[in-house]
């Protein structure tokens, strides 16, 4: 029985993308009888069957060799497109986090959605986004994961376009679409770019051709910059972003996916591709300076915004980025457990603040407040998310940022500096959230805002208490390091950088020492970050601006010249039919007359010479 479990890994991905298509019988053109909600609950037991098949071959893998399976496709000339399977701790496991998490927000959307028609086309794609990633942890070739990776595209486009009645919900749809596409166009030319120099795109095979390569390192770094544009927009990575803050627009059940599982799809694919990567050190370098500048550049925006939806979407690029610098400074390690840490963590926090939107009827901060005394649960989910996000010991975290921090701790202070000061600022974010919406008064948004009710609770206190002990279930696997083998000065620096964060952030909001409400120093740096360094406006004076000016110059081409040759053309066949039509008289000796006065003419111009 356990070989069979093992060996039929595979079907876990199988199991939502059933439930998917069999949601299709409670679409409403199709039925009215039961109405939408069996698809819910039919995807809700497939996903469940999909979460205990990987928690019951999980042990069975846990520090044993990993094993592929081989699916032949398609065999032509030189190129196999065979799809490799991989049953590792490590993939195994990634699944388990993924439909556990589709789990909860599945229970939590049963309630957000309960009055939602809508509920067979939602959770038949909350399916496809399941088993698409899946697939990918599972799938162990570059070229089958790009391929699940634009399925995975189109499901964003669909989800975030769920209620595409609504024009904010058509425009997110459609930017996050059009901003995941750039990066994925330059990472098939990256995938199909690899195949001759590596002679594979099996991941495991890459990494040991890696060990060993000797390319030419101008094309490397080529090649390498091309396979990081993927990643980039998956992870919602400067200057391809602003795909995330749109797409907030969705369905908020689907954020608890996005913002935690979803985003990582593209972590996950760099951490496969890193050994290939390494061969550039421009290609590293280039990974740092993005994950920097959107570490940065996403925790300082988040602070300026007043949609609670949009601030965690800016922490979460901040947090990616992170994941961007540890893949940069070669720790694999450090950035799959920020990638687990960040999955949890940010999830919890979506549904806390999810509970707060739901019968609030809106999400601006500044108009909500003294929520603690009716919502403790959603406001307690808050605190331990936040917790769990910041480098707060002893949560999850904390670990992973610690692991970072101490790899940079003797080689690059400068990057230790930013992992700190991101984390500080992350702390006083989340902080400032946590104070506008829970802390002072109630004002008349939250007058009447009671707790939830338990379909929404009960994935949050189960998510909740994954939270609280996920240190205790990584030290039960041996992946934590020891208190004696710790660095002690970069702790202390990790705890004081969240706890200045944190204790800044009550001051400013929870205490009368600054006035309400609480503005910038300088109003223009106020500006700039809530309209995020005006990225769409320069999106639009450049990139749009020129694809437009592009399109008017080839339309006017077209319509001026082209068609203008081939119209004269016709015009001239008409013009030409029409005159021989008045010269057809029926008479012979008009004929001959023309066919004589053309034969003198004929003769003259080959007896006529010109004089040079």
């Amino acid at each position: 029985m356990d070989q069979i479990l093992l060996e039929s890994i595979w079907l876990v991905p199988c199991y939502a993308l059933a439930g998917a298509v069999l949601s299709a019988l409670w679409f409403p053109s199709i039925t009215r009888l039961t109405g939408p909600r069996p698809a819910g609950y039919l995807n809700l037991l497939m996903t469940f069957l999909s979460f205990l098949h990987g928690l019951l071959v999980l042990p069975m893998v846990w520090n044993q060799p990993a094993k592929q399976l081989f699916f032949p496709w398609l065999q032509v000339a030189n190129l196999d497109l065979t799809l490799p399977i991989e049953i590792s701790a490590l993939t195994v496991a990634a699944t388990v986090v993924i439909t556990g998490l589709n789990l909860l927000a599945q229970v939590y959307a049963i309630g957000y959605l309960e009055m939602d028609w809508g509920w067979a086309r939602f959770f038949s794609l909350l399916a496809l986004f399941e088993a698409g990633m899946c697939a990918l942890v599972l799938c162990n070739s570059l070229f089958f994961s790009y391929i699940v990776l634009e399925i995975l595209t189109l499901g964003t486009y669909l989800l975030v376009g769920f209620w595409f009645n609504q024009s904010l919900v058509v425009t997110g749809a459609r930017d996050a679409f059009l901003t995941k596409r750039v990066g994925d166009l330059f990472l098939l030319m990256g995938v199909v770019a690899l195949l001759p120099l590596a002679g594979t795109w099996n991941f495991t095979e890459l990494a040991a051709w890696a060990q060993t390569a000797e390319v030419d390192p101008t094309v490397m770094t080529l090649v390498g910059l091309a396979l990081i544009a993927g990643p980039m927009g998956k992870c919602a990575q400067f200057p391809l972003h602003l795909w995330l803050d749109e797409a907030m627009e969705g369905p908020l059940p689907s954020t608890i996916l996005r913002n935690s599982v979803v985003v990582a799809t593209g972590a996950w694919v760099l951490i496969r591709l890193a050994p290939v990567l390494a061969l550039s050190s421009v290609v590293m370098t280039t990974l740092v300076v993005i994950g920097s500048i959107s570490a940065i550049g996403g925790s300082l925006i988040a602070l300026a915004q007043i949609d609670v939806k949009r601030t965690l979407s800016y922490s979460v690029t901040a947090y990616m980025g992170l994941v961007f610098i540890a893949v940069g400074v070669n720790q694999i390690q450090a950035a799959l457990l920020l990638v687990l840490t960040h999955a949890l963590a940010i999830a919890l926090l979506v549904m806390s603040v999810g509970a707060v939107i739901w019968n609030s009827t809106t999400q601006d901060v500044t108009q909500l407040g003294g929520l603690w005394s009716r919502r403790p649960i959603s406001g307690l989910a808050f605190i331990i998310g936040a917790a769990g996000l910041i480098g707060l010991p002893p949560l999850g975290s904390f670990w992973a940022l610690l692991q970072l921090a101490d790899s940079l701790w003797s080689t690059q202070p400068w990057l230790l500096g930013l992992v700190l000061l991101v984390n500080g600022v992350t702390a006083f974010s989340l902080t400032r959230v946590f104070s506008l919406i829970f802390g002072g008064k109630a004002k008349q948004m939250a007058q009447r805002s009671p707790e939830v009710h338990w379909l929404m609770i009960l994935p949050m206190m189960i998510l909740l208490g994954f939270v609280v002990h996920l240190p205790m279930l990584l030290q039960s696997f041996a992946l934590l390091p020891s208190w004696v083998e710790l660095n002690k000065d970069v702790a202390l620096l990790l705890l004081w950088s969240s706890l200045t964060g944190c204790g800044i952030g009550a001051v400013v909001y929870l205490s009368n020492a600054v006035a309400k409400p609480v503005q910038f120093p300088l109003h223009g740096l106020q500006d700039l970050l809530a309209h995020d360094f005006y990225t769409a406006k320069l999106y639009r004076l450049s990139i749009v601006f020129s694809v437009g000016l592009v399109s008017q110059i080839t339309s006017w081409v077209d319509r001026y010249i082209v068609d203008g040759i081939v119209n004269l053309f016709g015009i001239v066949t008409i013009f030409s039919g029409q005159t021989l039509k008045y010269s057809t008289s029926g008479q012979a000796q008009s004929y001959v007359l023309t066919i004589v006065l053309g034969a003198l003419l004929v003769g003259g111009l080959m007896l006529w010479s010109p004089q040079l």
